[in-house]
């Protein structure tokens, strides 16, 4: 009998993603594998205390309506930070309203894996990493060296270059630069040696935040998208002196939007200012006498870098390796529709982003980007996973950008889209994630006894827990969107759960059922859906189910490409289960 393994789901963090982090937690909380793993929530503030919390604070909207509590906030929607310095006691009683704080020496007594699924500064940058090696804690993800690499966007493009031959124009200019320069000169010069549009991005944050496009030939678009990216806001007298007192609390209210603001603490006049409330009174004293006032995160960068503007087909393309550590190519996702770029907001909060698999375009190109992309991969020295996005153009160049070495967690993460094209669910990727990072921790050498114990372990578990008879249950849609939607998740949830495996059955417009294989339950709506069972797996795709057929024998067993009709006579002899996505009904049949 197998003894499940402690997977502490690290979340939240200290970076301007926290809130895309928290969400994650909830993705890897409800998919990881039960019969394998048990699940800690360990939520990480944006102080950088770890705390293990109560399952249910995991399904907030946000950090903010968990924490801290809101009789310390004064009217604001805060984090953490805002609230300035705190004594233990105070500290003590905040965070003992969701959880108990674990100090880092102690984690190792708490859990056995930890799995971070945070972005940018101090999670994707190999702080975390650092801190969990530093005590001995396996951890899941790319090392400290990947992270660094894969946070330090002028750095990525030096070896991009060196390993495509890709030819990508860029400019670096410092803060110091900037606050002494003739702007509108600027302008005209970095237009002459860049061409336009511009795109300005903060180099050291993730691939969502602190991104932007000059796209008009303006001084106030170029300084806007310049202040986003060195996380200054500019408020000037004329407009403050204008609002009432709610409208300028909208504005602080908005700067502390991690999504669209700089976020709290914030400095003015080199002065620290935690709370909102007190950064209004100082802006009123400030703007008293002054034309206006320039805020700067606490958290700012010293320069932006500014690259030519790309034209093309936009894509996302994820590389994995098998346990010998060869790396694959997944089938590559195109993003389009109308989109400034793939942003924070258009990853996230857009209804107009649309993607597909793989990039519509010709199989040279489709060859092409899969060998440039594991070259790069081996180039960037990334490992376990990564996500690297960049553009085909015009011309038929691949242009990279941007390699991320912690894909987004959500549900509908391009990821786990793509590792469904080849077969594996939610939790089979999630399986995949922590088995091969620990064997990428005993190839790095460090605590290399503990960590072959602990891969053999996991090996022991996955190979008990196959042989397990589980209950059958058969996830029976119509083919509408509302049922569709109902049987994805029902579908992830029995896939992750201790006791059930299920088998996804649509029931067709022409009274037959159909047997739908995993990859075609990962579609973005019912309409993808049907267009994916019509055109058949792209041949491309297809030659990268063939490549990977060895890592799904490991983590899916065998898997069953084909959508094959059943009669409905068999969903009783076949299966112990009916769910039904029209009812949510679970019925028992004497299968």
């Amino acid at each position: 009998m197998s003894t499940k393994l402690k997977v502490g789901i690290l979340f939240g963090g200290l970076s301007r993603e926290r809130e895309i982090s928290f969400k994650g937690g909830r993705t890897a909380y409800e998919h990881i594998d039960k019969s394998l793993y048990e699940p800690v929530l360990i939520f990480v503030d944006s102080l950088g205390h770890f705390i293990e919390i109560n399952p249910e604070h995991i399904y907030a909207e946000s950090i903010r309506d968990i924490y801290p509590s809101k009789n310390l906030n004064k009217g604001y929607r805060l984090y953490i930070e805002a609230l300035g310095k705190l004594n233990d006691t105070q500290l003590y009683k905040l965070i003992y309203k969701i959880g108990k704080q674990i100090k880092p020496e102690q984690l190792a007594e708490t859990i056995d894996i930890a799995f971070p699924v945070m972005h940018g500064p101090y999670a994707e940058d190999g702080a975390v990493q650092g801190v969990l090696e530093w005590f001995g804690i396996p951890y899941v993800g790319p090392n400290v060296l990947a992270s660094a690499i894969g946070i330090n966007k002028p750095f990525q493009n030096d070896i991009l270059s060196k390993s495509s031959g890709q030819e990508k124009k860029t400019k670096i200019i410092t803060r110091k630069e900037w606050d002494k320069a003739d702007r509108s000169a600027l302008f005209r010069s970095l237009t002459s040696e860049l061409g336009f549009p511009l795109v300005v991005k903060a180099p050291h944050q993730g691939s969502s935040i602190g991104v932007g496009i000059v796209q008009k030939r303006s001084m106030e678009d170029f300084t806007k998208k310049m202040q986003q990216c060195f996380f200054q806001q500019i408020i000037l007298q004329k407009d403050w002196t204008k609002l009432t007192k709610r409208q300028k609390k909208n504005i602080l209210e908005k700067t502390l939007n991690l999504s669209e603001g700089i976020g709290f603490p914030l400095v003015l006049n080199d002065e620290i200012i935690n709370h909102p409330g007190d950064c209004l009174k100082a802006l009123d004293l400030h703007l008293a006498t002054n034309t206006e006032a320039t805020l700067t995160s606490i958290h700012a960068e010293e320069y932006v870098l500014i690259e030519e503007f790309t034209k093309g087909q936009e894509f996302s393309i994820g590389l994995i390796q098998d346990e010998n550590f060869n790396v694959y190519a997944l089938p590559p996702t195109e993003i389009y529709g109308e989109i400034e770029t793939f942003d924070f907001k258009s990853k996230y909060q857009s209804e107009v982003t649309k993607k597909r698999i793989p990039i519509e375009t010709s199989r040279e190109n489709l060859d092409k980007l899969e060998q440039l992309s594991k070259r790069a991969f081996k180039d960037l020295g990334m490992n376990v996973i990564c996500r690297i996005d960049g553009f085909v153009t015009p011309e038929n160049k691949i242009i990279f950008h941007d390699p991320n070495t912690l894909p987004g967690m959500s549900p509908t993460s391009l990821i786990f889209k793509q590792m469904a094209e080849i077969g594996l669910s939610i939790t089979q990727a999630i399986n995949y994630l922590i088995r091969q990072s620990i064997a990428q921790r005993v190839l790095e050498g460090k605590h290399h006894h503990k960590m072959k114990v602990l891969l053999k372990a996991i090996d022991e578990n996955m190979s008990l827990a196959q042989m397990d008879i589980k209950k059958k249950v058969a996830v029976v849609f119509g083919e509408n969107q509302e049922e569709y939607l109902t049987a994805q998740q029902k579908f992830n949830e029995l896939s992750a759960s201790e006791h059930s495996t299920p088998t996804a059955i649509c029931s067709a417009k022409n009274g037959k059922h159909y047997v739908i294989p995993v990859n075609l339950m990962y579609k973005a709506d019912i309409n993808d859906f049907g267009k994916s069972i019509a055109g058949g797996i792209h041949p491309f795709v297809k030659s990268l189910i063939d490549k990977t057929a060895a890592i799904r024998k490991i983590y899916a067993c065998e898997v069953n490409f084909d959508v094959e009709r059943i009669e409905t006579a068999e969903l009783k002899s076949r299966f112990d289960s009916i769910f039904m996505s029209s009812t949510e009904e679970l019925i028992d049949t004497d299968g």
